[in-house]
């Protein structure tokens, strides 16, 4: 069972900052956003993690690489603990494929179908973190209790957010479980099913995968992972794991990444 971490995007929001450093190697306290994201898949039921890269993306590889000499170095210097920290991330079960046109998220997941094959599989998306790394074993549980069907985290957003999201219809089965009936993308609040916004977690069926290589260019000429979760919908159950906004924090803005900086910062002081 493979981990996918979508990471071929140019991180427009934060230039010039990302002209010339991947958006995912932004420094969140101690670590690059990217190897939260990268620890989460690996601390899950998932065998290996496997980011979606661009080309130009060389800073990602190298950070996941074995630096022999450089651990070497730390260690005759008496710097124990980063020469462990840099021999540990390097030795992490790391590998890529590429995505060489931006074609949308559906069409990044695509790009991994023969490191999934016919199993089931993780997508993580990097702009979101989840540091205690226990929303995939939560959701691998939902999925266990109903004969491995999808399952997609959802968290509750203010009424005047729900436009921003991908929110769920359907109707709850547990206290933080709900059987999905469809997901509708960015609807007008008088016109959405619930509050319940599409959180960038999901552990999704071999189908979805097979689904996607059909599926066609949607909004902005983009193929969408949700075009391939709506037509999955009609063949297969899938849930949604209910979450605390409180458990993920997003770095997709300039804003909400300084927050998630300032929080996780005060976390670690305490």
């Amino acid at each position: 069972m493979k981990a996918l971490i979508p990471a071929a995007g140019l991180g427009t929001r934060f230039l010039p900052a990302t002209k010339a450093q991947p958006k995912e190697m932004l420094l969140v306290v101690d670590r690059p956003a990217i190897q939260y994201v990268v620890e989460e898949g690996l601390a899950s039921d998932a065998d290996e993690v496997v980011i979606i890269n661009s080309r130009e993306k060389k800073a990602i590889e190298e950070h996941f690489s074995p630096n022999p000499e450089l651990v070497e170095l730390l260690r005759a210097r008496g710097k124990d603990a980063y020469a462990d920290a840099v021999e540990r991330v390097g030795n992490y079960n790391v590998s890529y494929v590429y995505q060489d046109e931006a074609l949308g998220l559906g069409h990044a997941v695509r790009c991994a179908h023969e490191k999934t094959g016919d199993e089931p599989f993780y997508v993580l998306l990097g702009d979101v973190l989840v540091p205690d790394n226990k929303m995939l074993p939560r959701m691998q549980k939902v999925s266990d209790a109903h004969g491995g069907a999808s399952v997609i985290a959802v968290m509750p957003v203010p009424d005047d957010q729900v436009s921003r999201f991908g929110v769920i219809a359907g109707e709850a089965v547990a206290d933080d479980v709900w059987k999905i009936d469809a997901l509708v993308e960015k609807p007008a609040l008088e016109d959405a099913p619930s509050n319940l916004a599409v959180f960038g977690r999901y552990l999704l069926s071999a189908r979805v995968m097979e689904l996607l290589a059909d599926v066609e260019p949607g909004v902005g000429g983009e193929i969408q992972l949700t075009d391939a979760l709506d037509a999955v919908l009609r063949e297969e159950e899938m849930y949604a794991l209910i979450i605390d906004p409180a458990d993920g924090f997003d770095t997709g803005t300039v804003e909400s990444w300084l927050e998630t900086n300032n929080v996780l910062f005060k976390r670690a002081a305490e």
